[in-house]
């Protein structure tokens, strides 16, 4: 899952939801100068992030890719559900879209002196892409998957891979309808 999965499944908390934006920025054992909230929200990410790559939903999801994506089809998953999260939003959250997008910027503008330095770049790159909210728009999802390739040291398919994703929204929509429902209970049953 990505980061509006995270923000979105940490729940009301607003350390729980800084934690799992940032999960994707912290290494190893977080700071322990951190609140304790921060701190269990990216506990919570990376449980996410487990329980997601061995679920059975993703795992078919994954084989439906054809070589070379599918040796990346982890990355682009992640992206695509946000992206299957976001346009479908009102299903799963009360808090339209926007707001909830809005609200979040917000809130790492308030608690940026909590920010690794490695997630202030990412900050700026939400404000000026209207993220995670622009998730909902294909064309974002392929600048932001062709952005993670250029940023991989080895040669990747990232900035093709949009169409392999819209070939397959079908059926990644189902797994994903199947998925996240399970996912929600298990952040659920997660959090304190």
């Amino acid at each position: 899952m990505n980061h509006l999965a995270h923000a979105l499944l940490a729940g009301d908390d607003e350390g729980l939801r800084l934690g799992g934006v940032l999960g994707d920025f912290v290494r190893g054992a977080p700071d322990p100068a951190l609140p304790a909230s921060v701190r269990a929200g990216i506990a919570l990410h990376r449980a996410i992030d487990g329980y997601t790559d061995r679920h059975a939903e993703v795992l078919a999801a994954r084989a439906l890719f054809p070589p070379p994506y599918r040796r990346y089809a982890g990355i682009a998953l992640d992206m695509w559900f946000d992206h299957c999260l976001a346009r479908d939003f009102a299903r799963w959250s009360p808090v339209p879209l926007q707001v909830f997008s809005q609200e979040l910027r917000a809130q790492l503008d308030r608690q940026a002196a909590l920010l690794p330095a490695t997630a202030h770049r990412f900050v700026r790159y939400m404000q000026a892409n209207d993220l995670p909210a622009g998730y909902a728009e294909p064309e974002m999802l392929g600048r932001a998957l062709a952005g993670i390739g250029q940023r991989l040291q080895r040669d990747n398919p990232l900035d093709r891979m949009l169409p392999v994703l819209q070939a397959l929204d079908a059926p990644l929509q189902a797994r994903f309808d199947a998925f996240f429902p399970q996912l929600q209970r298990f952040a659920q049953a997660w959090r304190p």
